[in-house]
């Protein structure tokens, strides 16, 4: 039986049972004689227990199960720390304050526990990276310089107004391939990873959803790759954009009033960036800039692999993935052969090549 249910009937006759009750009494001290006024109202008491029931008892239940599973475990333990230390404290001013006369006294020492409880419970969310960055860093030293910057200015800890910084957006570092063109040396600077990017990957590999979990977990081992193995520096810091929420504002803020390129793969960043001015790194970009580049008439090798949508055209693909149309291709389906490049065409989706058997044959 489901459960709703068996609330919406208890709720039901707990509601007419005490409305017949009071009713009775009600019209008893009245002196309405014998009409059963009781019963209608009883009956109309218990309809409105049978659909109101489930709003006070299985649906704020089950929004409360849905929002605690949404919540990181960093969340739960800092809510249930700050939680505790409030109440600490209201309990330590519960014994002055109970001294008061009167409703005060009965009514304040409950009162500034629930508000204690609730302050310090918002205040380590909020600051609860903080904390762990303070609490980790005792007694090891820090693996990367962090520096304290104010928007629009640069500290003179930690960063340096004469080194060229590049800020790291989350979509780059969750792509990965920012670690195999760091390698190469072709970055010409110090990768700079804000706090909040660092916090937003912390938020996604602690997702309930498995998809983004593992998207999230994938940036901090690319993030912790670049520690280890990149050839340019990179370096956390604390810069941030006073009163912007969102990730990609803050960046292009920081960028805009510190003349720093963002290098990321994100199509809209990369539209809203250029809009405003700021310099953008587009990973996706670069992938397509160096793919190697052939003309028409140029002769080439091509593995057919499968067969066109057109009739007698056979498709194959170049190392980065290209893909090479051949016309009248398909009866050397699964050969190695030469072809000769007729058209380049560049989509959406990556370049084509078109090309046909030397001499038609």
């Amino acid at each position: 039986m489901n459960i709703e249910f068996v609330f919406r009937i208890v709720g039901a006759a707990i509601l007419g049972v005490l409305t017949w009750f009071f009713a009775a009494i009600y019209y008893a001290d009245k002196q309405l004689g014998n009409f059963p006024v009781g019963y209608p109202l009883a009956v109309a008491a218990a309809i409105v227990g049978l659909l109101a029931t489930p709003y006070i008892t299985t649906k704020p239940f089950h929004w409360l199960i849905s929002r605690l599973r949404q919540l990181s475990t960093a969340d739960i333990l800092a809510t249930s720390f700050g939680l505790i230390v409030g109440l600490v404290v209201g309990a330590l001013l519960a014994g002055p304050l109970s001294a008061l006369p009167g409703l005060v006294g009965r009514v304040a020492p409950t009162t500034v526990s629930i508000f204690f409880a609730y302050i310090f419970a918002w205040l380590i969310v909020q600051r609860k990276n903080d904390l762990s960055d303070f609490f980790s860093s005792i007694g090891r030293p820090s693996l990367m310089p962090i520096s304290s910057v104010t928007p629009g200015m640069i500290a003179a800890e930690g960063l340096h107004p004469s080194e060229r910084y590049i800020l790291v957006d989350t979509s780059a570092i969750i792509d990965g391939r920012i670690a195999d063109i760091s390698l190469t040396g072709f970055v010409d600077g110090t990768l700079l990873v804000p706090r909040f990017v660092l916090n937003e990957l912390q938020h996604i590999a602690d997702s309930a959803d498995a998809l983004r979990r593992n998207r999230g977990r994938r940036g901090l081992e690319m993030l912790n790759r670049l520690q280890k193995e990149a050839v340019v520096p990179i370096q956390v810091t604390d810069i941030d954009a006073e009163g912007v929420a969102e990730v990609d504002s803050k960046l292009i803020k920081i960028a805009r009033q510190n003349r720093y390129p963002i290098i990321t793969n994100d199509y809209n960043l990369n539209r809203v960036a250029e809009l405003q001015g700021v310099k953008v790194l587009n990973i996706n970009e670069l992938a397509n800039a160096i793919k190697p580049l052939v003309l028409p008439g140029e002769t080439m090798d091509i593995h057919l692999v499968q067969e066109g949508k057109e009739v007698g055209q056979g498709v194959g693909y170049l190392d980065d993935g290209t893909m090479v149309v051949v016309e009248n291709g398909r009866r050397h389906l699964g050969q190695d052969i030469e072809v000769l490049v007729t058209r380049v065409l560049q989509t959406a989706q990556g370049r084509m090549i078109f090309a046909q058997m030397p001499n038609n044959t």
